[in-house]
């Protein structure tokens, strides 16, 4: 059995389809847009950027339509007098946040800009280009590529050798990142959020000890499930742990949309001020709770279940038998264990929908991005619950400590409550 790559982003590079789409209003469909550029960056975005990449385009054009609408408050820009179309103000905000993180597709950027105005019968001198220029201008002011990803980048963080430090991991087989990866992106806890007042403001409280019952308990747990061999997985965990064996950004985009297109986008751009806030409630709120993880992931610098396992007798703990031949069922990501990226991530994203919709009661569907999961589609009717499964997941993959999971699931809440308290409202 051959493992599957586990991180975060996209591992390989994709081909951007540059054929306009025109299958939503234009929040929607500038998503799909963005998400296709970030992924076929190149070289990739490092670590969690492009949940970060994503939420810009999306504050932008929040701004850009808010300031037609007058529904909400802006989040960063006001334009004055502002008037035209929502969707060409959408469309043009989001066309040029995305020049400016990559210039070198500002070609292909500005023909499917074009194209998808024609496709969409809008017109490109409606006022509401320049309501998109300016928003996008105040975005792109305040949350500079050269932030998220400075130029130079700081110096490679390894870790420590000592017992309960994260190291670079070295033994997985199978798959990128490459063997021996230093920690990927390791400023991010310190950049400038969309929300917050600093990255550590919901800082998880200290692993557990690892001479304690807690660590014992979590520890037992991932070394029986998580293993890529000899698991004690059952067929059903074992299926979950496929489900959300896939590319995690395109499974948080086609979870955003699912949930936005079912239950808010109208084609016709008739809610398009209820579809820009939801989303840019959405990609925010997962943007800042990543950048809490990394935070917390930098300040702990917690080893991995692949190196605490492989090191079990060495880290002081009678009851935490080592194994020197263990490894995880998923390739480990080139960052500390505690908190989980993806965690904090669903939590984030799960506890706004809730909160925007009112409840967390609602039917939505999930596709894993997998090809070798037998299960497709899960079909959940709370939230909470997609996010209590990723929980469970991040141990049968063999990635995470549950107290890592639980962590930050409760940090992705928090952020979610924090943002939706800031951002979106009316006016």
């Amino acid at each position: 059995m051959k493992r599957v790559a586990a991180s975060l982003v996209v591992t390989t590079i994709v081909a951007v389809n540059w054929s306009p789409v025109a299958r939503g209003d234009a929040v929607t469909d500038w998503n799909t847009i963005a998400m296709d550029t970030i992924s076929a960056a190149s070289p990739p975005r490092p670590g969690p950027v492009p949940f970060i990449d994503i939420a810009v385009v999306h504050a932008a054009m929040y701004d850009a339509v808010q300031a037609i609408s007058g529904k909400y408050k802006p989040y960063k820009t006001e334009v004055p007098g502002a008037s035209g179309s929502p969707q060409v103000a959408a469309a043009k905000a989001a066309r040029d946040v995305l020049i400016s993180m990559f210039p070198d597709k500002s070609e292909s950027l500005d023909t499917m800009y074009r194209g998808y105005l024609v496709k969409k019968g809008l017109k490109e001198n409606d006022p509401g280009e320049a309501v998109g220029e300016k928003a996008a201008a105040g975005i792109i002011a305040a949350h500079a590529s050269n932030i998220r990803v400075p130029n130079p980048v700081p110096d490679p963080f390894k870790g420590g050798t000592e017992p309960g430090m994260w190291r670079p991991t070295t033994s997985y087989q199978y798959g990128p990142p490459p063997s021996g990866s230093s920690m990927a992106a390791p400023w991010l806890g310190t950049i400038p959020s969309f929300t917050l007042k600093s990255g550590d403001q919901f800082r998880a409280p200290p692993p557990p000890a690892l001479t304690s019952e807690e660590y014992t308990t979590a520890y037992n747990e991932v070394k029986d499930l998580g293993s890529f061999s000899n698991s004690k997985r059952n067929e059903k965990q074992e299926e979950l742990a496929q489900f959300y064996a896939g590319d995690f950004f395109k499974l948080y985009h086609s979870i955003l949309q699912e949930v936005t297109k079912k239950n808010v986008d109208k084609p016709d751009g008739s809610n398009i001020h209820e579809t820009a806030r939801l989303m840019a409630l959405s990609t925010m709120a997962v943007a800042d709770a990543e950048v809490v993880c990394w935070d917390s992931k930098k300040h702990y610098v917690f080893w991995r279940p692949v190196t605490a396992i492989q090191e079990g007798e060495n880290d002081g703990n009678p009851n935490t038998p080592g194994d020197p031949n263990w490894q995880p069922f998923l390739n480990t990501p080139p960052y500390p264990d505690y908190t989980s990226g993806a965690n904090n991530l669903i939590g984030s994203l799960s506890r706004t929908f809730a909160l925007y919709f009112g409840k967390d009661e609602m039917p939505f569907t999930v596709t894993s991005m997998n090809p070798r999961s037998t299960q497709k589609i899960r079909e959940y009717k709370k939230f909470s619950n997609m996010s209590d499964d990723v929980v469970d997941t991040r141990i049968l993959q063999g990635l995470h400590f549950r107290f890592a999971d639980k962590a930050a699931q409760d940090q992705g809440r928090h952020v979610a409550e924090w943002v939706f308290s800031h951002v979106g409202t009316p006016k």
